[in-house]
C-alpha cells in the first residue's frame, strides 16, 4: 500500500483527490437545507440549569476570592528571606484574576456565538 501511495505521489496524483471532491460544500448545489435552530431549554429543566449556573458561579466566585488570599498570603510570608514564596504567590495573581474574569464574562461571550 505504501509503495502505491509513494507511486502516485511521484506521478503528481493525490490518492485522496476524488474523495474530497465528493464531499458536499456546506449545503450548495444539493438543494439540502440544514435546520438551525435556536436554543431552548428541554421542558421543566430551565430552572434547575439556572440554579446549577449559580452554584457554579457561586463556587468559582469563592475559589477565586481563596486563590486571591493565598496569593496574598505567599506575598507576605515571603516578604524577608522567602523572596521565591513571594515571587509565586505574585505570579499567581493574573491567573486567579484571569480565572475571575472569564467566569465573569462567559455568558456574554457564549451569547455571542447563539445571536
Amino acid at each position: 500500500m505504501t509503495t502505491l501511495v509513494l507511486h502516485a505521489a511521484n506521478a503528481g496524483a493525490s490518492p485522496l483527490h476524488g474523495f474530497w471532491q465528493l464531499r458536499p460544500r456546506d449545503g450548495e448545489g444539493q438543494g439540502v437545507k440544514i435546520p438551525d435552530p435556536p436554543p431552548a431549554p428541554p421542558p421543566g429543566l430551565d430552572k434547575k440549569v439556572e440554579t446549577l449556573l449559580a452554584w457554579g458561579k457561586w463556587g468559582v466566585m469563592v475559589c477565586g476570592l481563596a486563590g486571591l488570599f493565598i496569593c496574598a498570603g505567599q506575598m507576605a510570608i515571603g516578604r524577608k528571606n522567602r523572596s521565591s514564596f513571594a515571587a509565586d504567590g505574585a505570579t499567581g495573581v493574573p491567573w486567579a484574576l484571569g480565572g475571575l474574569s472569564l467566569a465573569a464574562t462567559a455568558a456574554p461571550i457564549v451569547a455571542v456565538f447563539f445571536q
